[in-house]
């Protein structure tokens, strides 16, 4: 059955989706496995939130109210807050101001102090009036001792001024300075030797330790800021930290104004909130000092106790999902990545979509086909893993909008898709794109956790570089999935009208862009690198008709002293002016013509240019198998890759049914079949699938298509007991080898290339495909590489014998042999001293005899036909069995092996310049 004509691009999709399809199939389970990942995912958030809402009931009564609450999201009700008495922020002991090489004053305690652990606190004052400051400085600490009243604790305590190392809360609902083990510091003027006392607030209880408080005038203000900047661990040059408690700037401040700058140390937290609870009492030291100036030391200023506001119970609804998913969903996503990478990467590391595109499979059903079939996949991984996570009630899903949901993953699937094809161009082996793909998603997640998020919460971080950063897609996914974790644990979830708001919709656009170049960049990279094309191959003009090739000369120049070599092989020549006529006539009846075709690889590391094809010319009639014989490396695999468009030509080029491969090699792929060296098949198809993909490539449809995979699986031996039927990954060699001698000629192609077909077959199945091969010859113009000098004279009509990239003789079998094996080849085995009197027996019977073997006894010679007579050589070997022992002998005509055998050491021996 003869195909009518070349598979539409619809046809030719189909063709690849059913495949496509098949193969899914055979993969069910390892879907399977991948789909279960993310709802085992959602499972263990849905455990973990139950584990959580149970734990936010169980201390519900605020009876069970503690530490644990605010792990739990849980703020517990404070209907009354404790009184608590106002501390000040003073250095610990180690740190407090000293002494120092760096400071010019000399009113610092000396630093043995830090020996017996005994500075004081140090506060700075300075101002317009210094009599005024001293007067100040005088009244801010007390020189009377810790003394209280328990029955009336807090009025009491006012009098004290107190303070605390650690520094404060978030709130003064439990001030951290009253803590077990947490020494208080009673602040005096002077202090007595190991003055404690003990201190009772409630159901706390310390020791109150006395430390003396120290105020120190400076000139002005800008002494005070370059003593705490110096003294600071921050500004310190030295390494020596030498902080103050407080410091004041008395400014104008008068009898009738009171105007004052406080410094406040903050030293220990960059909490603002934190930084400004201990201020206030540093505010009432300076005011109750001036108090005392104007009013006199009886007059004071209690500053009692500091209280919060009531407060209910409150419980943030904490959703595991919304706090862990932009992490553990960016994975789930991203986890597509390397599944569709590594499908792509495997077709071209196994060579399987060159063999497609051999047999017909156009650039744009391919991509159209394969684009789509990943997006419906990824579709349906999405849509599977949004709807169970809504069914089990993450909130991350449930309360964000779904139609809002269904296009951001729409976009960045598609650009996620876009940038797997762009790597599929780049790299070649499934091995190192896998590394590279997990590599990416994990360092995607992790990154994004541990730094985008963090300087996308960063209010200082400038909006513009995060939108920089965005560009990378992985975070453009990350940054989407935590807006809508940030939307679900408000409890509200985002709708279309928070999209400005939320910065989704410059994540939309980005994402839009992003799909639309990289789409376009990916599609450009592999018409270049994949397909062959020219780098400018968009800017030539579809409607311009190609030119007519220029002519070659008829004689090469190979040297730059043009010297001109007469190829003086009439067999050669006469193919050459063939194919020269053939294209001045215009005539397209034979299916193949090389015309001059080269291929020059380019020198590398030092090594000059390798001409791997010398000038071909070849014509090949529909009907004809021609055999290209030739020793490794003479450049067969060569013009076998330039005929199936794997390499393009240097020069010259070649036309197929009237077609350049220069120019129309997509055209030229729909008439054509390849059985390539090395099988190329899908592991986990069977063989009739393979075959009723590439019959529906070839347009064989409906009953017609079933008929002719049976008569393939039948030529070919795969029909009988199932055969066909089982998975070609438990085919063994010679099995995989015949099928795909089956895909070649199924669709019966113009065109039929075979390298090395029979290679693995045992002698029964290697009789047997050359009977389908022979049969299948009739309305096909077949080339076929061998190194089986059986095989090539059972099938083929003319032979090459290729050496050095050019060939060397062309013609039959019998041609051959006639023209390069005049000579008889005598053989006789005898004992060693008994092989001068071979060679004696030779030479009488043919003079010109040369000896071309000697081994242990064993010589041969050939012996020319012209001067031999056969009867003449079996009346002497007779004779000489008489005079001494024959083992073995014979006379036989020339084979084909010796005629390559001398063809090859003959090229050999002359090497043409390049």
């Amino acid at each position: 059955m003869v195909n009518p004509s070349p598979a539409s691009f619809w046809t030719q999709a189909n063709a690849l989706l059913r495949k496509n399809l098949t193969y899914q199939r055979k993969h069910i389970w390892t879907n399977v496995r991948l789909i279960l990942v993310p709802l085992f995912l959602c499972l263990l958030l849905l455990a973990i939130q139950k584990v959580l809402d149970s734990l936010l009931k169980s201390i519900s009564d605020m009876s069970d109210c503690g530490s644990n609450a605010g792990l739990l999201g849980v703020n517990c009700a404070i209907p009354n807050p404790p009184l608590l008495p106002p501390m000040l922020q003073i250095p610990q002991d180690e740190l407090r101001s000293v002494k120092a090489d760096f400071f010019s004053y000399r009113d610092l305690p000396d630093k043995s102090c830090r020996v017996t652990g005994s500075c004081p606190v140090t506060i700075l004052v300075t101002g317009d009036k210094l009599s005024l400051g001293k007067a100040l400085s005088a009244n801010i600490f007390t020189a009377t001792s810790f003394v209280v009243n328990s029955s009336n604790l807090l009025p009491t305590l006012a009098n004290n001024v107190l303070g605390s190392t650690v520094s404060a809360g978030k709130d003064n609902y439990e001030d951290p300075g009253f803590g077990y083990d947490i020494p208080i510091y009673s602040i005096q003027s002077s202090c007595s030797a190991n003055s404690t006392w003990p201190l009772s607030i409630g159901q706390f209880h310390a020791d109150v330790k006395c430390v003396q408080g120290l105020c120190l005038w400076r000139n002005n203000s800008i002494e005070v800021n370059d003593e705490i900047y110096k003294g600071s661990w921050r500004g310190n040059p030295a390494g020596m930290t030498n902080e103050v408690a407080a410091a004041y700037d008395l400014m104008s401040t008068d009898r009738k104004n009171f105007n004052v700058t406080i410094w406040y140390n903050s030293t220990y937290t960059d909490d603002l909130r934190v930084k400004l609870l201990r201020v206030p009492r540093s505010i009432n030291l300076i005011s109750n000092a001036y108090l005392k100036f104007l009013k006199g030391l009886g007059t004071n200023i209690l500053f009692e106790f500091v209280k919060e506001v009531p407060k209910q119970e409150t419980k943030n609804n904490q959703d595991i999902a919304s706090m862990l998913g932009p992490l553990f969903f960016t994975w789930v996503v991203l986890l597509l990545f390397p599944v569709i990478l590594t499908s792509l990467v495997y077709e071209k590391q196994e060579r399987l979509r060159i063999i497609m595109k051999m047999h017909g499979l156009g650039d744009g059903p391919y991509w159209m086909i394969s684009y789509a079939y990943f997006l419906t996949i990824s579709m349906l991984y999405l849509i599977t893993l949004v709807s169970f996570g809504s069914a089990i009630g993450l909130r991350f899903f449930r309360l964000n909008g779904y139609s809002i949901q269904f296009v951001f993953y729409f976009i960045y699937l598609n650009l996620q898709i876009s940038i797997a094809f762009l790597f599929s161009s780049i790299f070649e082996k499934v091995k190192t794109v896998t590394v590279v793909a997990y590599i990416l998603v994990y360092g995607t997640g992790l990154l994004g956790s541990f730094l985008f998020q963090k300087l996308i919460e960063s209010e200082s971080f400038p909006e513009e570089y995060i939108v920089g950063l965005e560009l990378y897609p992985g975070f453009s996914l990350y940054r989407g999935l935590y807006e809508f974790s940030q939307f679900a644990s408000r409890g509200t979830g985002m709708k279309w009208q928070d999209i400005s708001d939320s910065g989704m919709s410059e994540i939309f656009y980005i994402m839009s862009v992003e799909w639309f170049l990289v789409l376009i960049v990916a599609f450009y990279i592999d018409q270049v690198f994949s397909s062959g094309k020219s780098p400018f191959f968009f800017l030539v003009n579809p409607f311009k008709k190609p030119s007519s090739l220029p002519r070659r000369p008829t004689v090469q120049r190979l040297d730059s002293k043009k010297v001109f070599i007469d190829m003086e092989k009439h067999d050669v020549t006469q193919e050459r002016e063939k194919v020269q006529k053939l294209r001045n006539e215009g005539s397209t009846g034979h299916a193949i013509l090389c015309d001059d075709l080269k291929k020059v690889y380019p020198g590398r590391d030092g090594n000059p240019p390798k001409m791997a094809v010398r000038g071909l010319y070849l014509s090949v009639p529909l009907g004809e198998c021609f055999g290209m014989l030739g020793p490794n490396g003479a450049g067969k695999t060569s013009f076998i890759s330039m005929m199936t468009g794997l390499l393009r030509p240097s020069s010259g080029t070649a036309l197929v049914q009237g077609l350049d491969i220069c120019k129309d090699m997509n055209k030229v792929y729909t008439s054509m079949g390849v059985c390539p060296q090395h099988d190329l098949l899908w592991e986990t198809l069977t063989g009739r699938e393979h075959l009723l993909f590439y019959g529906r490539l070839k347009n064989i449809k409906g009953s017609s298509l079933t008929h002719a995979v049976d008569e393939s699986l039948k030529s070919v031996s795969l029909f009988d007991g199932g055969v066909g039927d089982k998975p070609a990954g438990n085919y063994s060699g010679g099995m995989k080898r015949r099928l795909s001698v089956a895909i070649s000629l199924i669709g019966n192609p113009k065109v039929v290339y075979m390298d090395e077909p029979s290679t693995g077959l045992d002698p029964a199945s290697r009789k047997n495909l050359w009977d389908v091969i022979k049969r299948a010859k009739q309305n096909t113009a077949i080339i076929l590489t061998t190194h089986s000098m059986e095989e090539a004279e059972f099938l083929c009509d003319r032979l090459g014998i290729f050496v050095d990239g050019g060939l060397q003789c062309i013609g039959n079998s019998k041609e051959l042999k006639s023209r390069y094996g005049g000579s008889y080849v005598f053989t006789m085995t005898t004992s060693s001293e008994h092989e001068e009197e071979v060679e004696r027996l030779v030479k009488s019977v043919s003079p010109n005899a040369k000896k071309i073997y000697h081994l242990a006894g064993t010589q041969k010679f050939e012996l020319p036909k012209q001067e031999v007579r056969i009867a003449e050589v079996f009346r002497s070997v007779e004779k000489a069995k008489s005079n001494f022992t024959v083992f073995a002998w014979g006379l036989a005509d020339t084979t084909l092996e010796d005629v390559f055998i001398k063809v090859a050491r003959t090229a050999q021996a002359f090497i043409p310049l390049s």
